[in-house]
C-alpha cells in the first residue's frame, strides 16, 4: 500500500515538494553557518517526495534544541502552517485523508527538523 500511495503523491506534487526543498537546502549550504539547516532540508526532502511507510521519532540534546529554536525563528512556523493548511484542505474529502496525514507528518517535521530520525 505504501508503494502506491508513494507513487501517486510523488506524481501528483512530491516531486515539486522535494524539490523546493533541495533547493532551500542548496541555498542553505551555500553559507558556511547554514551547512546544518541544508542538511535537514535535503533529509526533509526524501520524506516529502515519498512519506508513505516512513516512520518520524523525535530524540535530540541541547544542540537540538538550539538549532530547532533558530529553525522556527527563521522559517519553522511559516513551513509547518503551510503544510497544516494543506492536509487540513485535503482531508474535506475522504479520498484526500491519508495525504492530509501525510501533510501533518511534514508539518511536524517542517516545524522541528532537529533531533528527528525517519525509517
Amino acid at each position: 500500500m505504501s508503494f502506491i500511495g508513494n507513487l501517486i503523491w510523488f506524481l501528483l506534487g512530491g516531486f515539486i515538494l522535494g524539490l523546493g526543498w533541495i533547493i532551500a537546502g542548496i541555498l542553505w549550504c551555500i553559507t558556511i553557518i547554514g551547512i546544518p539547516l541544508g542538511i535537514q532540508c535535503f533529509k526533509i526532502a526524501g520524506v516529502a517526495m515519498f512519506p508513505f511507510g516512513r516512520e518520524i521519532t523525535y530524540s535530540g540534546g541541547a544542540m537540538s534544541l538550539i538549532l530547532n529554536i533558530f529553525w522556527i525563528c527563521i522559517s519553522g512556523v511559516e513551513l509547518a502552517l503551510a503544510h497544516l493548511i494543506i492536509g487540513l484542505l485535503f482531508c474535506i474529502s475522504i479520498v484526500g485523508i491519508p495525504f492530509g496525514k501525510q501533510h501533518f507528518k511534514l508539518a511536524q517535521v517542517a516545524l522541528l527538523p532537529f533531533g528527528t530520525y525517519t525509517f
